[in-house]
């Protein structure tokens, strides 16, 4: 499968991975892996074949009614695990305690929370990394030089302005699928 992931990443889209591309190698086993800008579904596809280039095991959670069967089956294949957002848990907490439960546990997001074009990014992954104790990896999408950047591993430190300015320098100037939404 992996060869398979490198032809359709390379060859057929022309795609290249840049950065810290070596991560996975047992170095960094728990970790929060933010993917900016999202802005369109073809980035899913993208981080899935990305991940299989790298030979990275990533993780996603989801509501619990998306792990019902059969489609529950594949999200858990492709690395979900799922989380109860009804009830009064802290959400946070209820992530931050799934790295404990795992001895392996990289969890892939978007801090935009949606596609569209948004003026903040939600804080959640940043609080998660820091209750969990895990470091943030940044990866960008960026379609218009057709790159996925893969940042260092960062820590999150106690000056949150800070390190979201250290963060959105990363993904200065990159593009997404949908320019407008970037």
């Amino acid at each position: 499968m992996r060869c398979l992931a490198k032809f359709i990443y390379f060859k057929l889209l022309g795609w290249k991975a840049v950065g810290n591309i070596n991560f996975s190698n047992n170095t960094v086993k728990k970790a929060i892996i933010i993917a900016v800008p999202h802005t369109s579904w073809r980035d899913f596809y993208i981080g899935i074949l990305l991940r299989s280039v790298l030979g990275v095991k990533t993780n996603f959670v989801g509501k619990k009614e998306l792990f019902v069967f059969p489609i529950g089956w594949f999200f858990r294949a492709l690395g979900g695990a799922p989380i109860n957002r009804q009830t009064n848990e802290n959400k946070v907490q209820a992530i931050a305690k799934l790295f404990a439960e795992h001895d392996e546990f990289r969890m892939a997001m978007a801090p935009e929370g949606t596609r569209k074009k948004v003026k903040e990014w939600r804080t959640g992954f940043y609080y998660i990394a820091k209750e969990a104790k895990v470091p943030i990896i940044m990866f960008t999408l960026d379609f218009e030089n057709k790159q996925n950047k893969i940042s260092e591993p960062f820590y999150p430190t106690n000056d949150i302005k800070a390190d979201f300015n250290f963060m959105h320098s990363f993904f200065k100037d990159v593009k997404g699928k949908n320019k407008e939404y970037s």
